[in-house]
């Protein structure tokens, strides 16, 4: 499990909007944030907050990218659904997910099965994880990762 001051695990991940991303082409500060699925409704809720103050990460030279197991396609659709600006990556083998913690075993309805647990990291520009919050709650989490990345660039 990584946690605040351990080396950000570097991925190279396909993209929406046709592109390939990677971690150690990212210039200065990212918040990635890791969401169970494209078009549900703590996702969408999640996904339309960070765009929504995407002006203002960028301000602090701030990137933020979201990461599911969904396809490229998928988060192409669920983009232009929803108007979302940031680049959405596709980790459909869930390596990136397993080497960042939040590919877990999950119970629903008493029904076992492997996801993705909503999580954000927010790492330096010296590639260091700064902050990390795991089991998310969507209502003013963009806010609050907002303020850490103010922090961290002050």
């Amino acid at each position: 499990m990584i946690d605040i001051g351990d080396k950000a695990p570097n991925f190279t991940l396909p993209a929406s909007g046709s592109t390939t991303i990677s971690l150690a082409d990212a210039k200065g500060p990212v918040v990635l944030f890791f969401y169970p699925r494209d078009d549900t409704p703590g996702c969408t809720k999640e996904a339309i907050a960070f765009t929504g103050m995407e002006a203002e990460f960028a301000e602090l030279g701030v990137t933020i990218w979201g990461i599911s197991a969904d396809s490229v396609a998928s988060h192409d659709k669920f983009a232009a659904k929803h108007g979302l600006t940031m680049p959405l990556l596709s980790d459909e083998d869930n390596a990136t997910c397993d080497a960042y913690g939040v590919w877990k075993e999950k119970n629903m309805y008493g029904k076992k099965f492997m996801g993705i647990e909503r999580a954000t990291f927010l790492i330096g520009a010296d590639g260091t994880i700064a902050q990390v919050w795991r089991k998310v709650k969507v209502p003013e989490h963009a806010e609050a990762v907002l303020e850490a990345a103010k922090a961290l660039t002050a």
